[in-house]
C-alpha cells in the first residue's frame, strides 16, 4: 500500500472524533482499480469483494490485500450494485437488472461465482433496481430497492414504489418493511441491532432511523442528519455505536444521536468497509481506486 495521507485528511470536528482517530491515523491507496459499491472484507480470505464501475456490464472482482492482486468472480454480473456476506459466508447481491434480465437479490457462491435467486418480485411485480443489503443475525436480509435503474435508463418504469424490505431467515418469505422514501439506499444496524439505519439520499438527503422490534417489524421513524445531494450512501457503525457514512467529500463520522464528529477526506468515495487483521481499517472505493484509512475504532 501507498501512503499518501496526512493528519490534514482527517478533519475534526468534534473531540469525540480523536477516540476514532488514535494517535496516528493515516490514509493509503491499495489499489488502482474500477471499483464502485459494495465492498466486503472477507476476513479469511484476507480480501475485498467489490462490483465494478457500470458501463455496459457490472462485474465482481476480487482484491487479495497481500498481493494487490485482482481477479474477476463474475464478469456480468447483472448491473451488480451493494453486497453483504450472509452467516454462511455466502456473498449476497443488489442486482439492479437491465431491459432483458431482471432485478434481483441473488446469493453467490465465492468459490465457483454460481449464483441462485433470493427474491425477484414481489406481489407478483419486478423489483426496481436493488441498491444495498444487510444480513441480521439472525438471518434475515434487509434491502433498498429505489428506482435507479429507470432514473439511469437502463430499467424498465417501476411497478412498485421504492421501498425497503425484509427477507425471512427460514421461509424466504419478502415483505415491505419500510415505505415514504424518495431514493432508500444504503443501510446499517446499530451494534446491537436494535437500530437499523437507513440512507435516503433523494429529496431531502438525510439519515433516517428505525428501531426494530423482536418480530422484526420497524416503528420510531426519525431523522438523525442531514446529507448533501447524492449522500449519504454507504453506511456502517463501530463498536461504539458511531455512524460512518459516505457524502461527497469522504467519509463522515456521526455520534449515534447525529452531531457530526469529523470526517475522512477522500472526494470521490462511493462505498466502503471495516476490515484488516485488527478491524480498524476502512476500505474505501472511489470508482478508480481503493483507498485504505487506518483508524482506531473497530468496525462493528
Amino acid at each position: 500500500m501507498s501512503a499518501v495521507a496526512s493528519v490534514s485528511r482527517f478533519r475534526v470536528r468534534d473531540p469525540r472524533f480523536e477516540d476514532v482517530l488514535g494517535s496516528a491515523p493515516r490514509l493509503e491507496l491499495v489499489a488502482e482499480v474500477d471499483a464502485h459499491e459494495g465492498p466486503v472484507y472477507v476476513a479469511e480470505e484476507d480480501a475485498l469483494y467489490f462490483t465494478t464501475v457500470r458501463t455496459t456490464t457490472v462485474a465482481i472482482k476480487r482484491l487479495e490485500l497481500d498481493s494487490g492482486d485482482v481477479s474477476v468472480v463474475v464478469a456480468d454480473a447483472n448491473q451488480a450494485n451493494g453486497m453483504a456476506l450472509d452467516r454462511n459466508g455466502h456473498l449476497v447481491v443488489c442486482e439492479q437488472g437491465s431491459w432483458k434480465e431482471p432485478a434481483r437479490l441473488s446469493r453467490l457462491e465465492r468459490a465457483t461465482g454460481e449464483r441462485e435467486t433470493i427474491v425477484d418480485a414481489v406481489d407478483g411485480l419486478p423489483l426496481n433496481s436493488p441498491n444495498d443489503v444487510v444480513v441480521r443475525r439472525d438471518g434475515s436480509i434487509w434491502f433498498t430497492d429505489p428506482s435507479y435503474g429507470y432514473l439511469q435508463g437502463f430499467r424498465p418504469e417501476p411497478a412498485v414504489p421504492d421501498r425497503l424490505y425484509r427477507v425471512e431467515p427460514y421461509t424466504g418469505d419478502v415483505s415491505v418493511a419500510a415505505i415514504g422514501f424518495d431514493k432508500p439506499n444504503g443501510l446499517s444496524f446499530s451494534l446491537d441491532e436494535q437500530i437499523l439505519y437507513v440512507a435516503d439520499n433523494g429529496a431531502p438527503h438525510h439519515l433516517l432511523a428505525f428501531d426494530v422490534e423482536e418480530d422484526g417489524n420497524l416503528r420510531g421513524r426519525r431523522r438523525v442528519a442531514v446529507g448533501s445531494p447524492e449522500h449519504p450512501d454507504g453506511l456502517k457503525v463501530d463498536t461504539q455505536d458511531r455512524i460512518y457514512a459516505s457524502a461527497r467529500n469522504g467519509i463522515h463520522v456521526l455520534a449515534p444521536t447525529g452531531e457530526l464528529l469529523g470526517e475522512i477526506e477522500l472526494p470521490g468515495a462511493v462505498n466502503f468497509s471495516f476490515g484488516g487483521r485488527g478491524g480498524n481499517t476502512l476500505f474505501i472505493t472511489t470508482d478508480t481506486a481503493v483507498w485504505a484509512a487506518v483508524v482506531n475504532a473497530k468496525g462493528a
